[in-house]
């Protein structure tokens, strides 16, 4: 019987681990595309601005940065958390 606990705590821990890095990249990816939409270095927030829809935009590019950031950390999390339990 222990092996079969000692896998189903080391499955959880996996899982808490993935839950961690989607966090943490769902958080970056947030502060950086409000930095990048606020912050008029690239012209982002004139196009958002001057769009017919700037409200739907601006949800649109900041659900769409923040979904890139959330899900490249969390398959880089998996990656990184595979190889150290090898």
């Amino acid at each position: 019987m222990p092996p079969k606990r000692r896998a189903a705590s080391l499955e959880l821990t996996i899982w808490h681990e993935l839950a961690g890095h989607a966090i943490m990249g769902t958080a970056l990816g947030l502060c950086a595309a409000f930095v990048l939409a606020f912050v008029d270095k690239f012209g982002i927030a004139r196009l958002i601005a001057h769009d017919l829809e700037p409200h739907l935009t601006f949800a649109v590019f900041v659900g769409m940065f923040t979904l890139v950031f959330a899900v490249g950390a969390t398959l880089t999390g998996f990656v990184f958390t595979m190889m150290d339990k090898r």
